[in-house]
């Protein structure tokens, strides 16, 4: 690696300060310390040494979302070539998947790390690596069929409106990947919503049929599939939400590697097992209720974006409650209210979206309050033993 660090070294000394190219040192240095850790000491005054920064956080993201992302190839591929000839070959439905799959990751970055290079230009400051994580999961959010242009588009809007209007990485109130999915959701609603987008070419070729399950059952339609099929992912939705099996792996390792928080997974997991419950109650209370009412709980977690949602967007440090207290209530609200906007909104099926949203504009006031519980509680204890103090005096 030595023979790069000195061709770096080299092409650096045009970007040097007072250097002809010094505006544009933000770019270039982006490309160094993607590829090499940065060289600067501190040399005076105490300071944290550790050896996990904002990079290699983002990169154990990645690495949590690999498993998940050859599966969604493999299954995109499969979906489509299944219902055309149930004999499908194993690389033959991987192949269709990774040529359908891959120019959208490469539009998300190009577009994507295109606008963080120019603010970082126009601001002069350096290139953040948040967008390594939000430029991966965008096109994994997304139908496999949305047109490449609107991907695009909802690109700018996320980078733009939803990161960089705040101030760039770390500023921003709402998750970035979700925000491209809302307005794509809400732009072009025909591409991002029906019984044609979740399967490639659904609408194009007969006989094949692109419904999520949660939408089967919103239009209040038996579901083909069991829940096997569920947990391991073999089912339509969008480009990789489908394999329970495989996010819960990913949440593994995240929180293994303390990247990702537990508090927020296993809260949200429970919110949305009691919402559903409640659901699954109402028969018995005398209420009549619907194919999605009925669904049973446990096979609520297992279909849609909710756990890929609660994993890997609802956990995002930046838009996520900060307190202990406050991940616990964070989380909860998130799985409660996934459940019940896509049980009571059928044109929303799909709720993780609007209910991560939601929470990640009160995820400051969750920690306000919880904060200020704190500070009362601390004063009142503190009342308490001066009161004590002078009784003991007395």
């Amino acid at each position: 690696m030595e023979w790069i660090r000195q061709k770096l070294d080299k092409f650096k000394e045009p970007f040097a300060k007072g250097k002809k190219l010094e505006k544009f040192s933000p770019a270039f240095n982006a490309l160094d310390t993607f590829l090499f850790t940065p060289n600067h000491t501190t040399h005076k005054g105490a300071h944290v040494r550790d050896a996990v920064d904002l990079k290699r956080v983002m990169i154990t993201v990645v690495l949590a979302l690999v498993p998940v992302l050859l599966f969604s190839m493999w299954n995109t591929g499969y979906q489509y070539l299944v219902q055309v000839n149930p004999e499908v070959d194993f690389w033959e439905a991987f192949g269709y998947g990774a040529l359908k799959i891959l120019p959208m990751i490469v539009v998300s970055y190009a577009v994507g790390l295109g606008i963080e290079f120019a603010f970082a230009i126009f601001r002069g400051h350096e290139v953040n690596e948040g967008y390594l994580v939000t430029g991966l999961l965008i096109p994994m959010i997304m139908p496999v069929g949305l047109p490449l242009w609107m991907l695009a588009i909802s690109v700018v809007f996320a980078v733009i409106i939803g990161k960089e209007a705040f101030g760039g990485t770390g500023m921003n109130i709402l998750n970035p990947a979700l925000t491209a999915r809302a307005f794509a959701f809400f732009a072009y609603p025909t591409y991002m919503s029906g019984n044609s987008v979740w399967v490639m070419n659904a609408s194009e070729v007969d006989g094949v049929s692109g419904e999520t399950i949660l939408g089967t059952l919103a239009a209040g339609q038996d579901i083909q599939y069991s829940a096997m099929d569920m947990f391991l992912g073999i089912i339509p939705g969008s480009v990789s939400e489908t394999s329970a099996a495989l996010i819960i792996l990913g949440a593994l390792f995240l929180i293994l590697t303390k990247v990702g928080s537990w508090r927020i997974m296993l809260s949200a997991v429970v919110g949305a097992a009691v919402m559903a419950l409640i659901f699954n109650a109402l028969p018995s209370l005398g209420i009549a209720g619907n194919a999605l009412t009925n669904f049973p709980w446990y096979q609520h977690l297992l279909v849609g974006g909710l756990m890929f949602g609660i994993v890997y967007m609802a956990t995002d440090p930046v838009s996520a409650a900060q307190t202990y207290k406050g991940k616990w209530i964070y989380g909860f609200l998130i799985g409660f209210f996934s459940v019940m906007i896509r049980v009571f909104n059928p044109a929303y099926p799909e709720g993780v979206m609007l209910a991560i949203l939601l929470m990640n504009v009160f995820a400051p006031t969750i920690d306000h309050y919880v904060i200020q519980g704190n500070i009362k509680r601390r004063l009142k204890r503190k009342k308490a033993g001066i009161n004590q103090q002078v009784e003991t005096a007395v």
